[in-house]
This record gives structure tokens, C-alpha cells and sequence, in this order.
């Protein structure tokens, strides 16, 4: 279901050819009988000398270094326009053995520490081998820091392990990691594979007793970590304290926006369904009761009206899985102010408008796209909010990523 993490690599594949450009343009705004402004932009390439880039973070240090996971291990640094030669950590040997051709496990998620310029502490998620008997894998997110007096280079020797979670299929990983406003980390966590959530009685989507199908949020100033006190779920018997949100499927990228503040989220559908959420304190997004904000799996005698409905979906006759992206809150690039930037596996970016209580989609235009089938594997923001999009492009000789920055077309 996505080679980062999206829909099944092979199927993939077979839907490309058959997808179709269903352009759908946001409306005029009521009284306002001007066209709404192109939403259109321009990649320009920042590297394409690592393959699979399945994230990006910055350091918040004011370096204007970017960071890359590479799904295969290693986090690669990208320093005034060039890729470092040595890469600023290697987990690949902690990590499951990866299929190069399509695994939705490995190096997924990094984040750094609110104070790194002070601290310089970082946090990565990536697949481990098993625990438990039983599993596939386990999720492991771990703490290292910058070696000293060499900035360019994790300290491996600083590894601190603050999560374990088992995982009982290869797939539906999620792995995001970001901080929020308040300082704490926020971490998404997919349903455990396989298709439909199957895993116990009403599937771990909707199960608090489980970490899976859910984003957390926990305090990492703590050995191993803390769990806030105003977390939903703090007191609730038969629930997870860490939880923040649950009833998601494999959120593949979420973001908070550095206006607003507000978490968005994409999280990957089954069958016929794409969704953006907002992600608010103790929600449940419907999972698997709901696809999108269609009956999935409803069970006898629920009760609806506690979901909170996507802000947002779309079918698949337009897409094949979501990728989550940011707030546009750069200025290089005047008309996407304040809309959600976002795309699909298939390669197709779109944005969400802001329309009173509602969001609107419109196409947005590319140019300098790759030739090829473009897959589009995850999104970045630098700490000037600009943005930039993680991609990959199959073909008989496998895989190439490469990074794009969005500049003004």
C-alpha cells in the first residue's frame, strides 16, 4: 500500500496507467467574481544521491542544514546546497533486514530536541527485529546526541532506547515523529498491517489498551520518557496514557502548523478512501469503523457521533494513498499562504483552501517535474517554512529519490 508507506508497491504499479487528472479547482469565494490565483510552483532539485528519502527534519540551530532519512538506514545532511559525504547516522545494522524493492519498514522518522542548540539531542523511529514471538518487527524510537565538536555527526554510543512497540505486520508503520508548540513529541503509529485492522475484536485502531492506530505525545525530559499530565487518557482505566489521538490507519505524515498550531494529518485509507484530519486532544478519527467518512466495519450498536469526520478526503479514483504535508507559511511563494500542501503515492500534489469551516482542494501545478512515474514519498519544511517534496521513481533498474525544493514558478 505505498512504498513509503502508502498502498501495496505491485498494485501501485498495475493503478498508474488507469488513474485519471480528475481536476477539481477550489470555488470563488461568495461575491467574488475574480479567478481564484494559480496554485502552482516550481521543483527545483536539491539532491538525488540517496534513494527511498522517506523524511526531513531540521535542527532549529539556525545551520540551514536539512536532514534526510533514507528508508535504509541512514540520515544524510544536505549543507549549503551540498550532500555530505558521511552520513550523520547509520542505524542500518540495529534495523530489520529491508526488500530494496518494496518494505514499508526501516528508518522512518526524526525529530530534533525543541533546545538541540543547547541540548543536542535527537529522537529516530525506525524497524527493528522482533521482540516478541509472534511479530514481525518492533517500532523502536531511540535518543542519541551530536558528537562533540563534530556537528556534522551523531555520537552512535549515545543511543538511548524510549519506546519499544511491537508490531505484528510489516506494514502500516507510521513513524512520524515531530514536536509540538508545548514542546512534547508527537508520535504516529499505524494499525499493525495486514488490510482491514484484524487484530483483536475491533481491531487496534479503536483499542486504547494498544499504542497502534494512534498518535502519542510524550515528554522525552524523562528517563525513559514522562507522560504528560494532561494527556486524554492519563486516568482512564483499560487505556494507554500516551495516547493523544486514536482511530487512525497509518498516519503518513503530520505536521503542525506554525500559524495556527493546528496537527494536521494524513492518514493512508484502505480501499477507497484518502483523508487529511485535524488532530485534536483525545479524538477518535474513526478507524476502522469509518474510512474516511464512510462505513467501513461498524459494529453492532455503535455509536457515531464521538467521530470526528476528515476535514477533507478524496477516492481512489484519484489518488492510491496519501501523503501528508505542511501549512505553507514560507514567502517565497505568495500564493500557497496558509494552504495545506500535500500530494499522493501516485504522485499528484494537491492543496487544501482555507473556506470558512471548510477546505476546499485544488491541483497544485508543478514545474520541472522528473520524467517517470513519480512517487511521492513524504514532504519537508525548513525553518524558513519553505517547503520541499521526497521522492522516488521506479523503473526497470529500480529506484532513484531525489529532493525538490517548492520555489516560485
Amino acid at each position: 500500500m505505498k512504498i513509503h508507506y502508502p498502498r501495496i508497491f505491485f498494485q501501485a504499479l498495475l493503478l498508474w496507467p488507469a488513474i485519471t487528472m480528475a481536476a477539481v479547482c477550489a470555488g470563488n469565494p461568495p461575491g467574488n467574481d475574480t479567478e481564484p490565483p494559480v496554485r502552482k510552483a516550481r521543483l527545483q532539485l536539491v539532491t538525488d544521491q540517496f534513494i527511498s528519502p522517506v523524511n526531513m527534519a531540521v535542527a532549529g540551530d539556525g545551520s540551514g542544514r536539512l536532514f534526510f532519512c533514507q528508508k535504509e538506514g541512514k540520515i544524510w545532511i544536505v549543507k549549503k546546497g551540498v550532500c555530505l559525504p558521511t552520513p550523520f547516522l547509520d542505524v542500518s545494522n540495529d534495523m530489520v533486514s529491508i526488500n530494496p524493492g518494496y518494505d514499508e519498514r526501516g528508518l522512518l522518522g526524526l525529530a530534533f530536541h525543541p533546545d538541540f542548540k543547547k541540548n543536542h539531542k535527537f529522537y529516530v523511529y525506525y524497524s527493528a527485529p522482533m521482540q516478541k514471538k509472534g511479530f514481525n518487527h518492533t517500532s523502536r524510537l531511540v535518543e542519541f546526541t551530536v558528537a562533540v565538536n563534530r556537528p556534522d555527526e551523531a555520537d552512535p554510543a549515545s543511543q538511548r532506547v524510549l519506546m519499544e512497540i511491537d508490531e505484528p505486520e510489516s506494514n502500516h508503520n507510521g513513524g512520524q515523529l515531530q514536536f509540538g508548540p508545548d514542546g512534547y513529541l508527537y508520535i504516529g503509529l499505524g494499525d499493525g498491517g495486514g488490510g482491514g485492522d484484524k487484530h483483536g475484536d475491533a481491531g487496534n485502531g479503536q483499542d486504547l489498551r494498544t499504542l497502534l492506530g494512534k498518535i502519542l505525545r510524550i515528554d522525552v525530559n524523562s528517563t525513559p520518557y514522562k507522560v504528560p499530565a494532561d494527556n486524554p487518557f492519563v486516568n482512564q482505566a483499560g487505556a494507554r496514557p500516551e495516547i493523544w489521538a486514536y482511530g487512525l490507519r497509518n498516519p503518513w505524515r503530520f505536521s503542525f502548523d506554525k500559524g495556527s498550531k493546528k496537527l494536521f494529518a494524513g492518514d493512508v485509507g484502505q480501499d477507497k478512501y484518502e483523508e487529511v484530519d485535524i488532530i485534536t486532544k483525545g479524538g477518535n478519527y474513526g478507524w476502522r469503523i469509518m474510512e474516511g467518512d464512510h462505513d467501513f466495519k461498524v459494529p453492532a450498536g455503535a455509536n457515531k457521533a464521538g467521530l470526528i469526520a476528515p476535514v477533507h478526503e478524496y477516492s481512489h479514483d484519484l489518488g492510491i494513498s496519501i501523503t501528508g504535508g505542511y501549512v505553507y507559511r514560507g514567502n517565497a511563494i505568495p500564493a500557497l499562504k496558509g494552504l495545506y500542501v500535500f500530494g499522493d503515492y501516485n504522485g499528484k500534489s494537491f492543496v487544501l483552501v482555507p473556506d470558512g469551516n471548510k477546505w476546499e482542494r485544488a491541483n497544485l501545478e508543478l514545474s520541472g517535474r522528473p520524467a517517470g512515474n513519480l512517487q511521492i514519498l513524504s514532504w519537508g519544511q525548513d525553518e524558513q517554512g519553505e517547503l520541499y517534496m521526497l521522492t522516488s521513481i521506479s523503473g526497470k533498474d529500480g529506484f532513484k529519490g531525489a529532493v525538490y525544493k517548492l520555489v516560485k514558478d
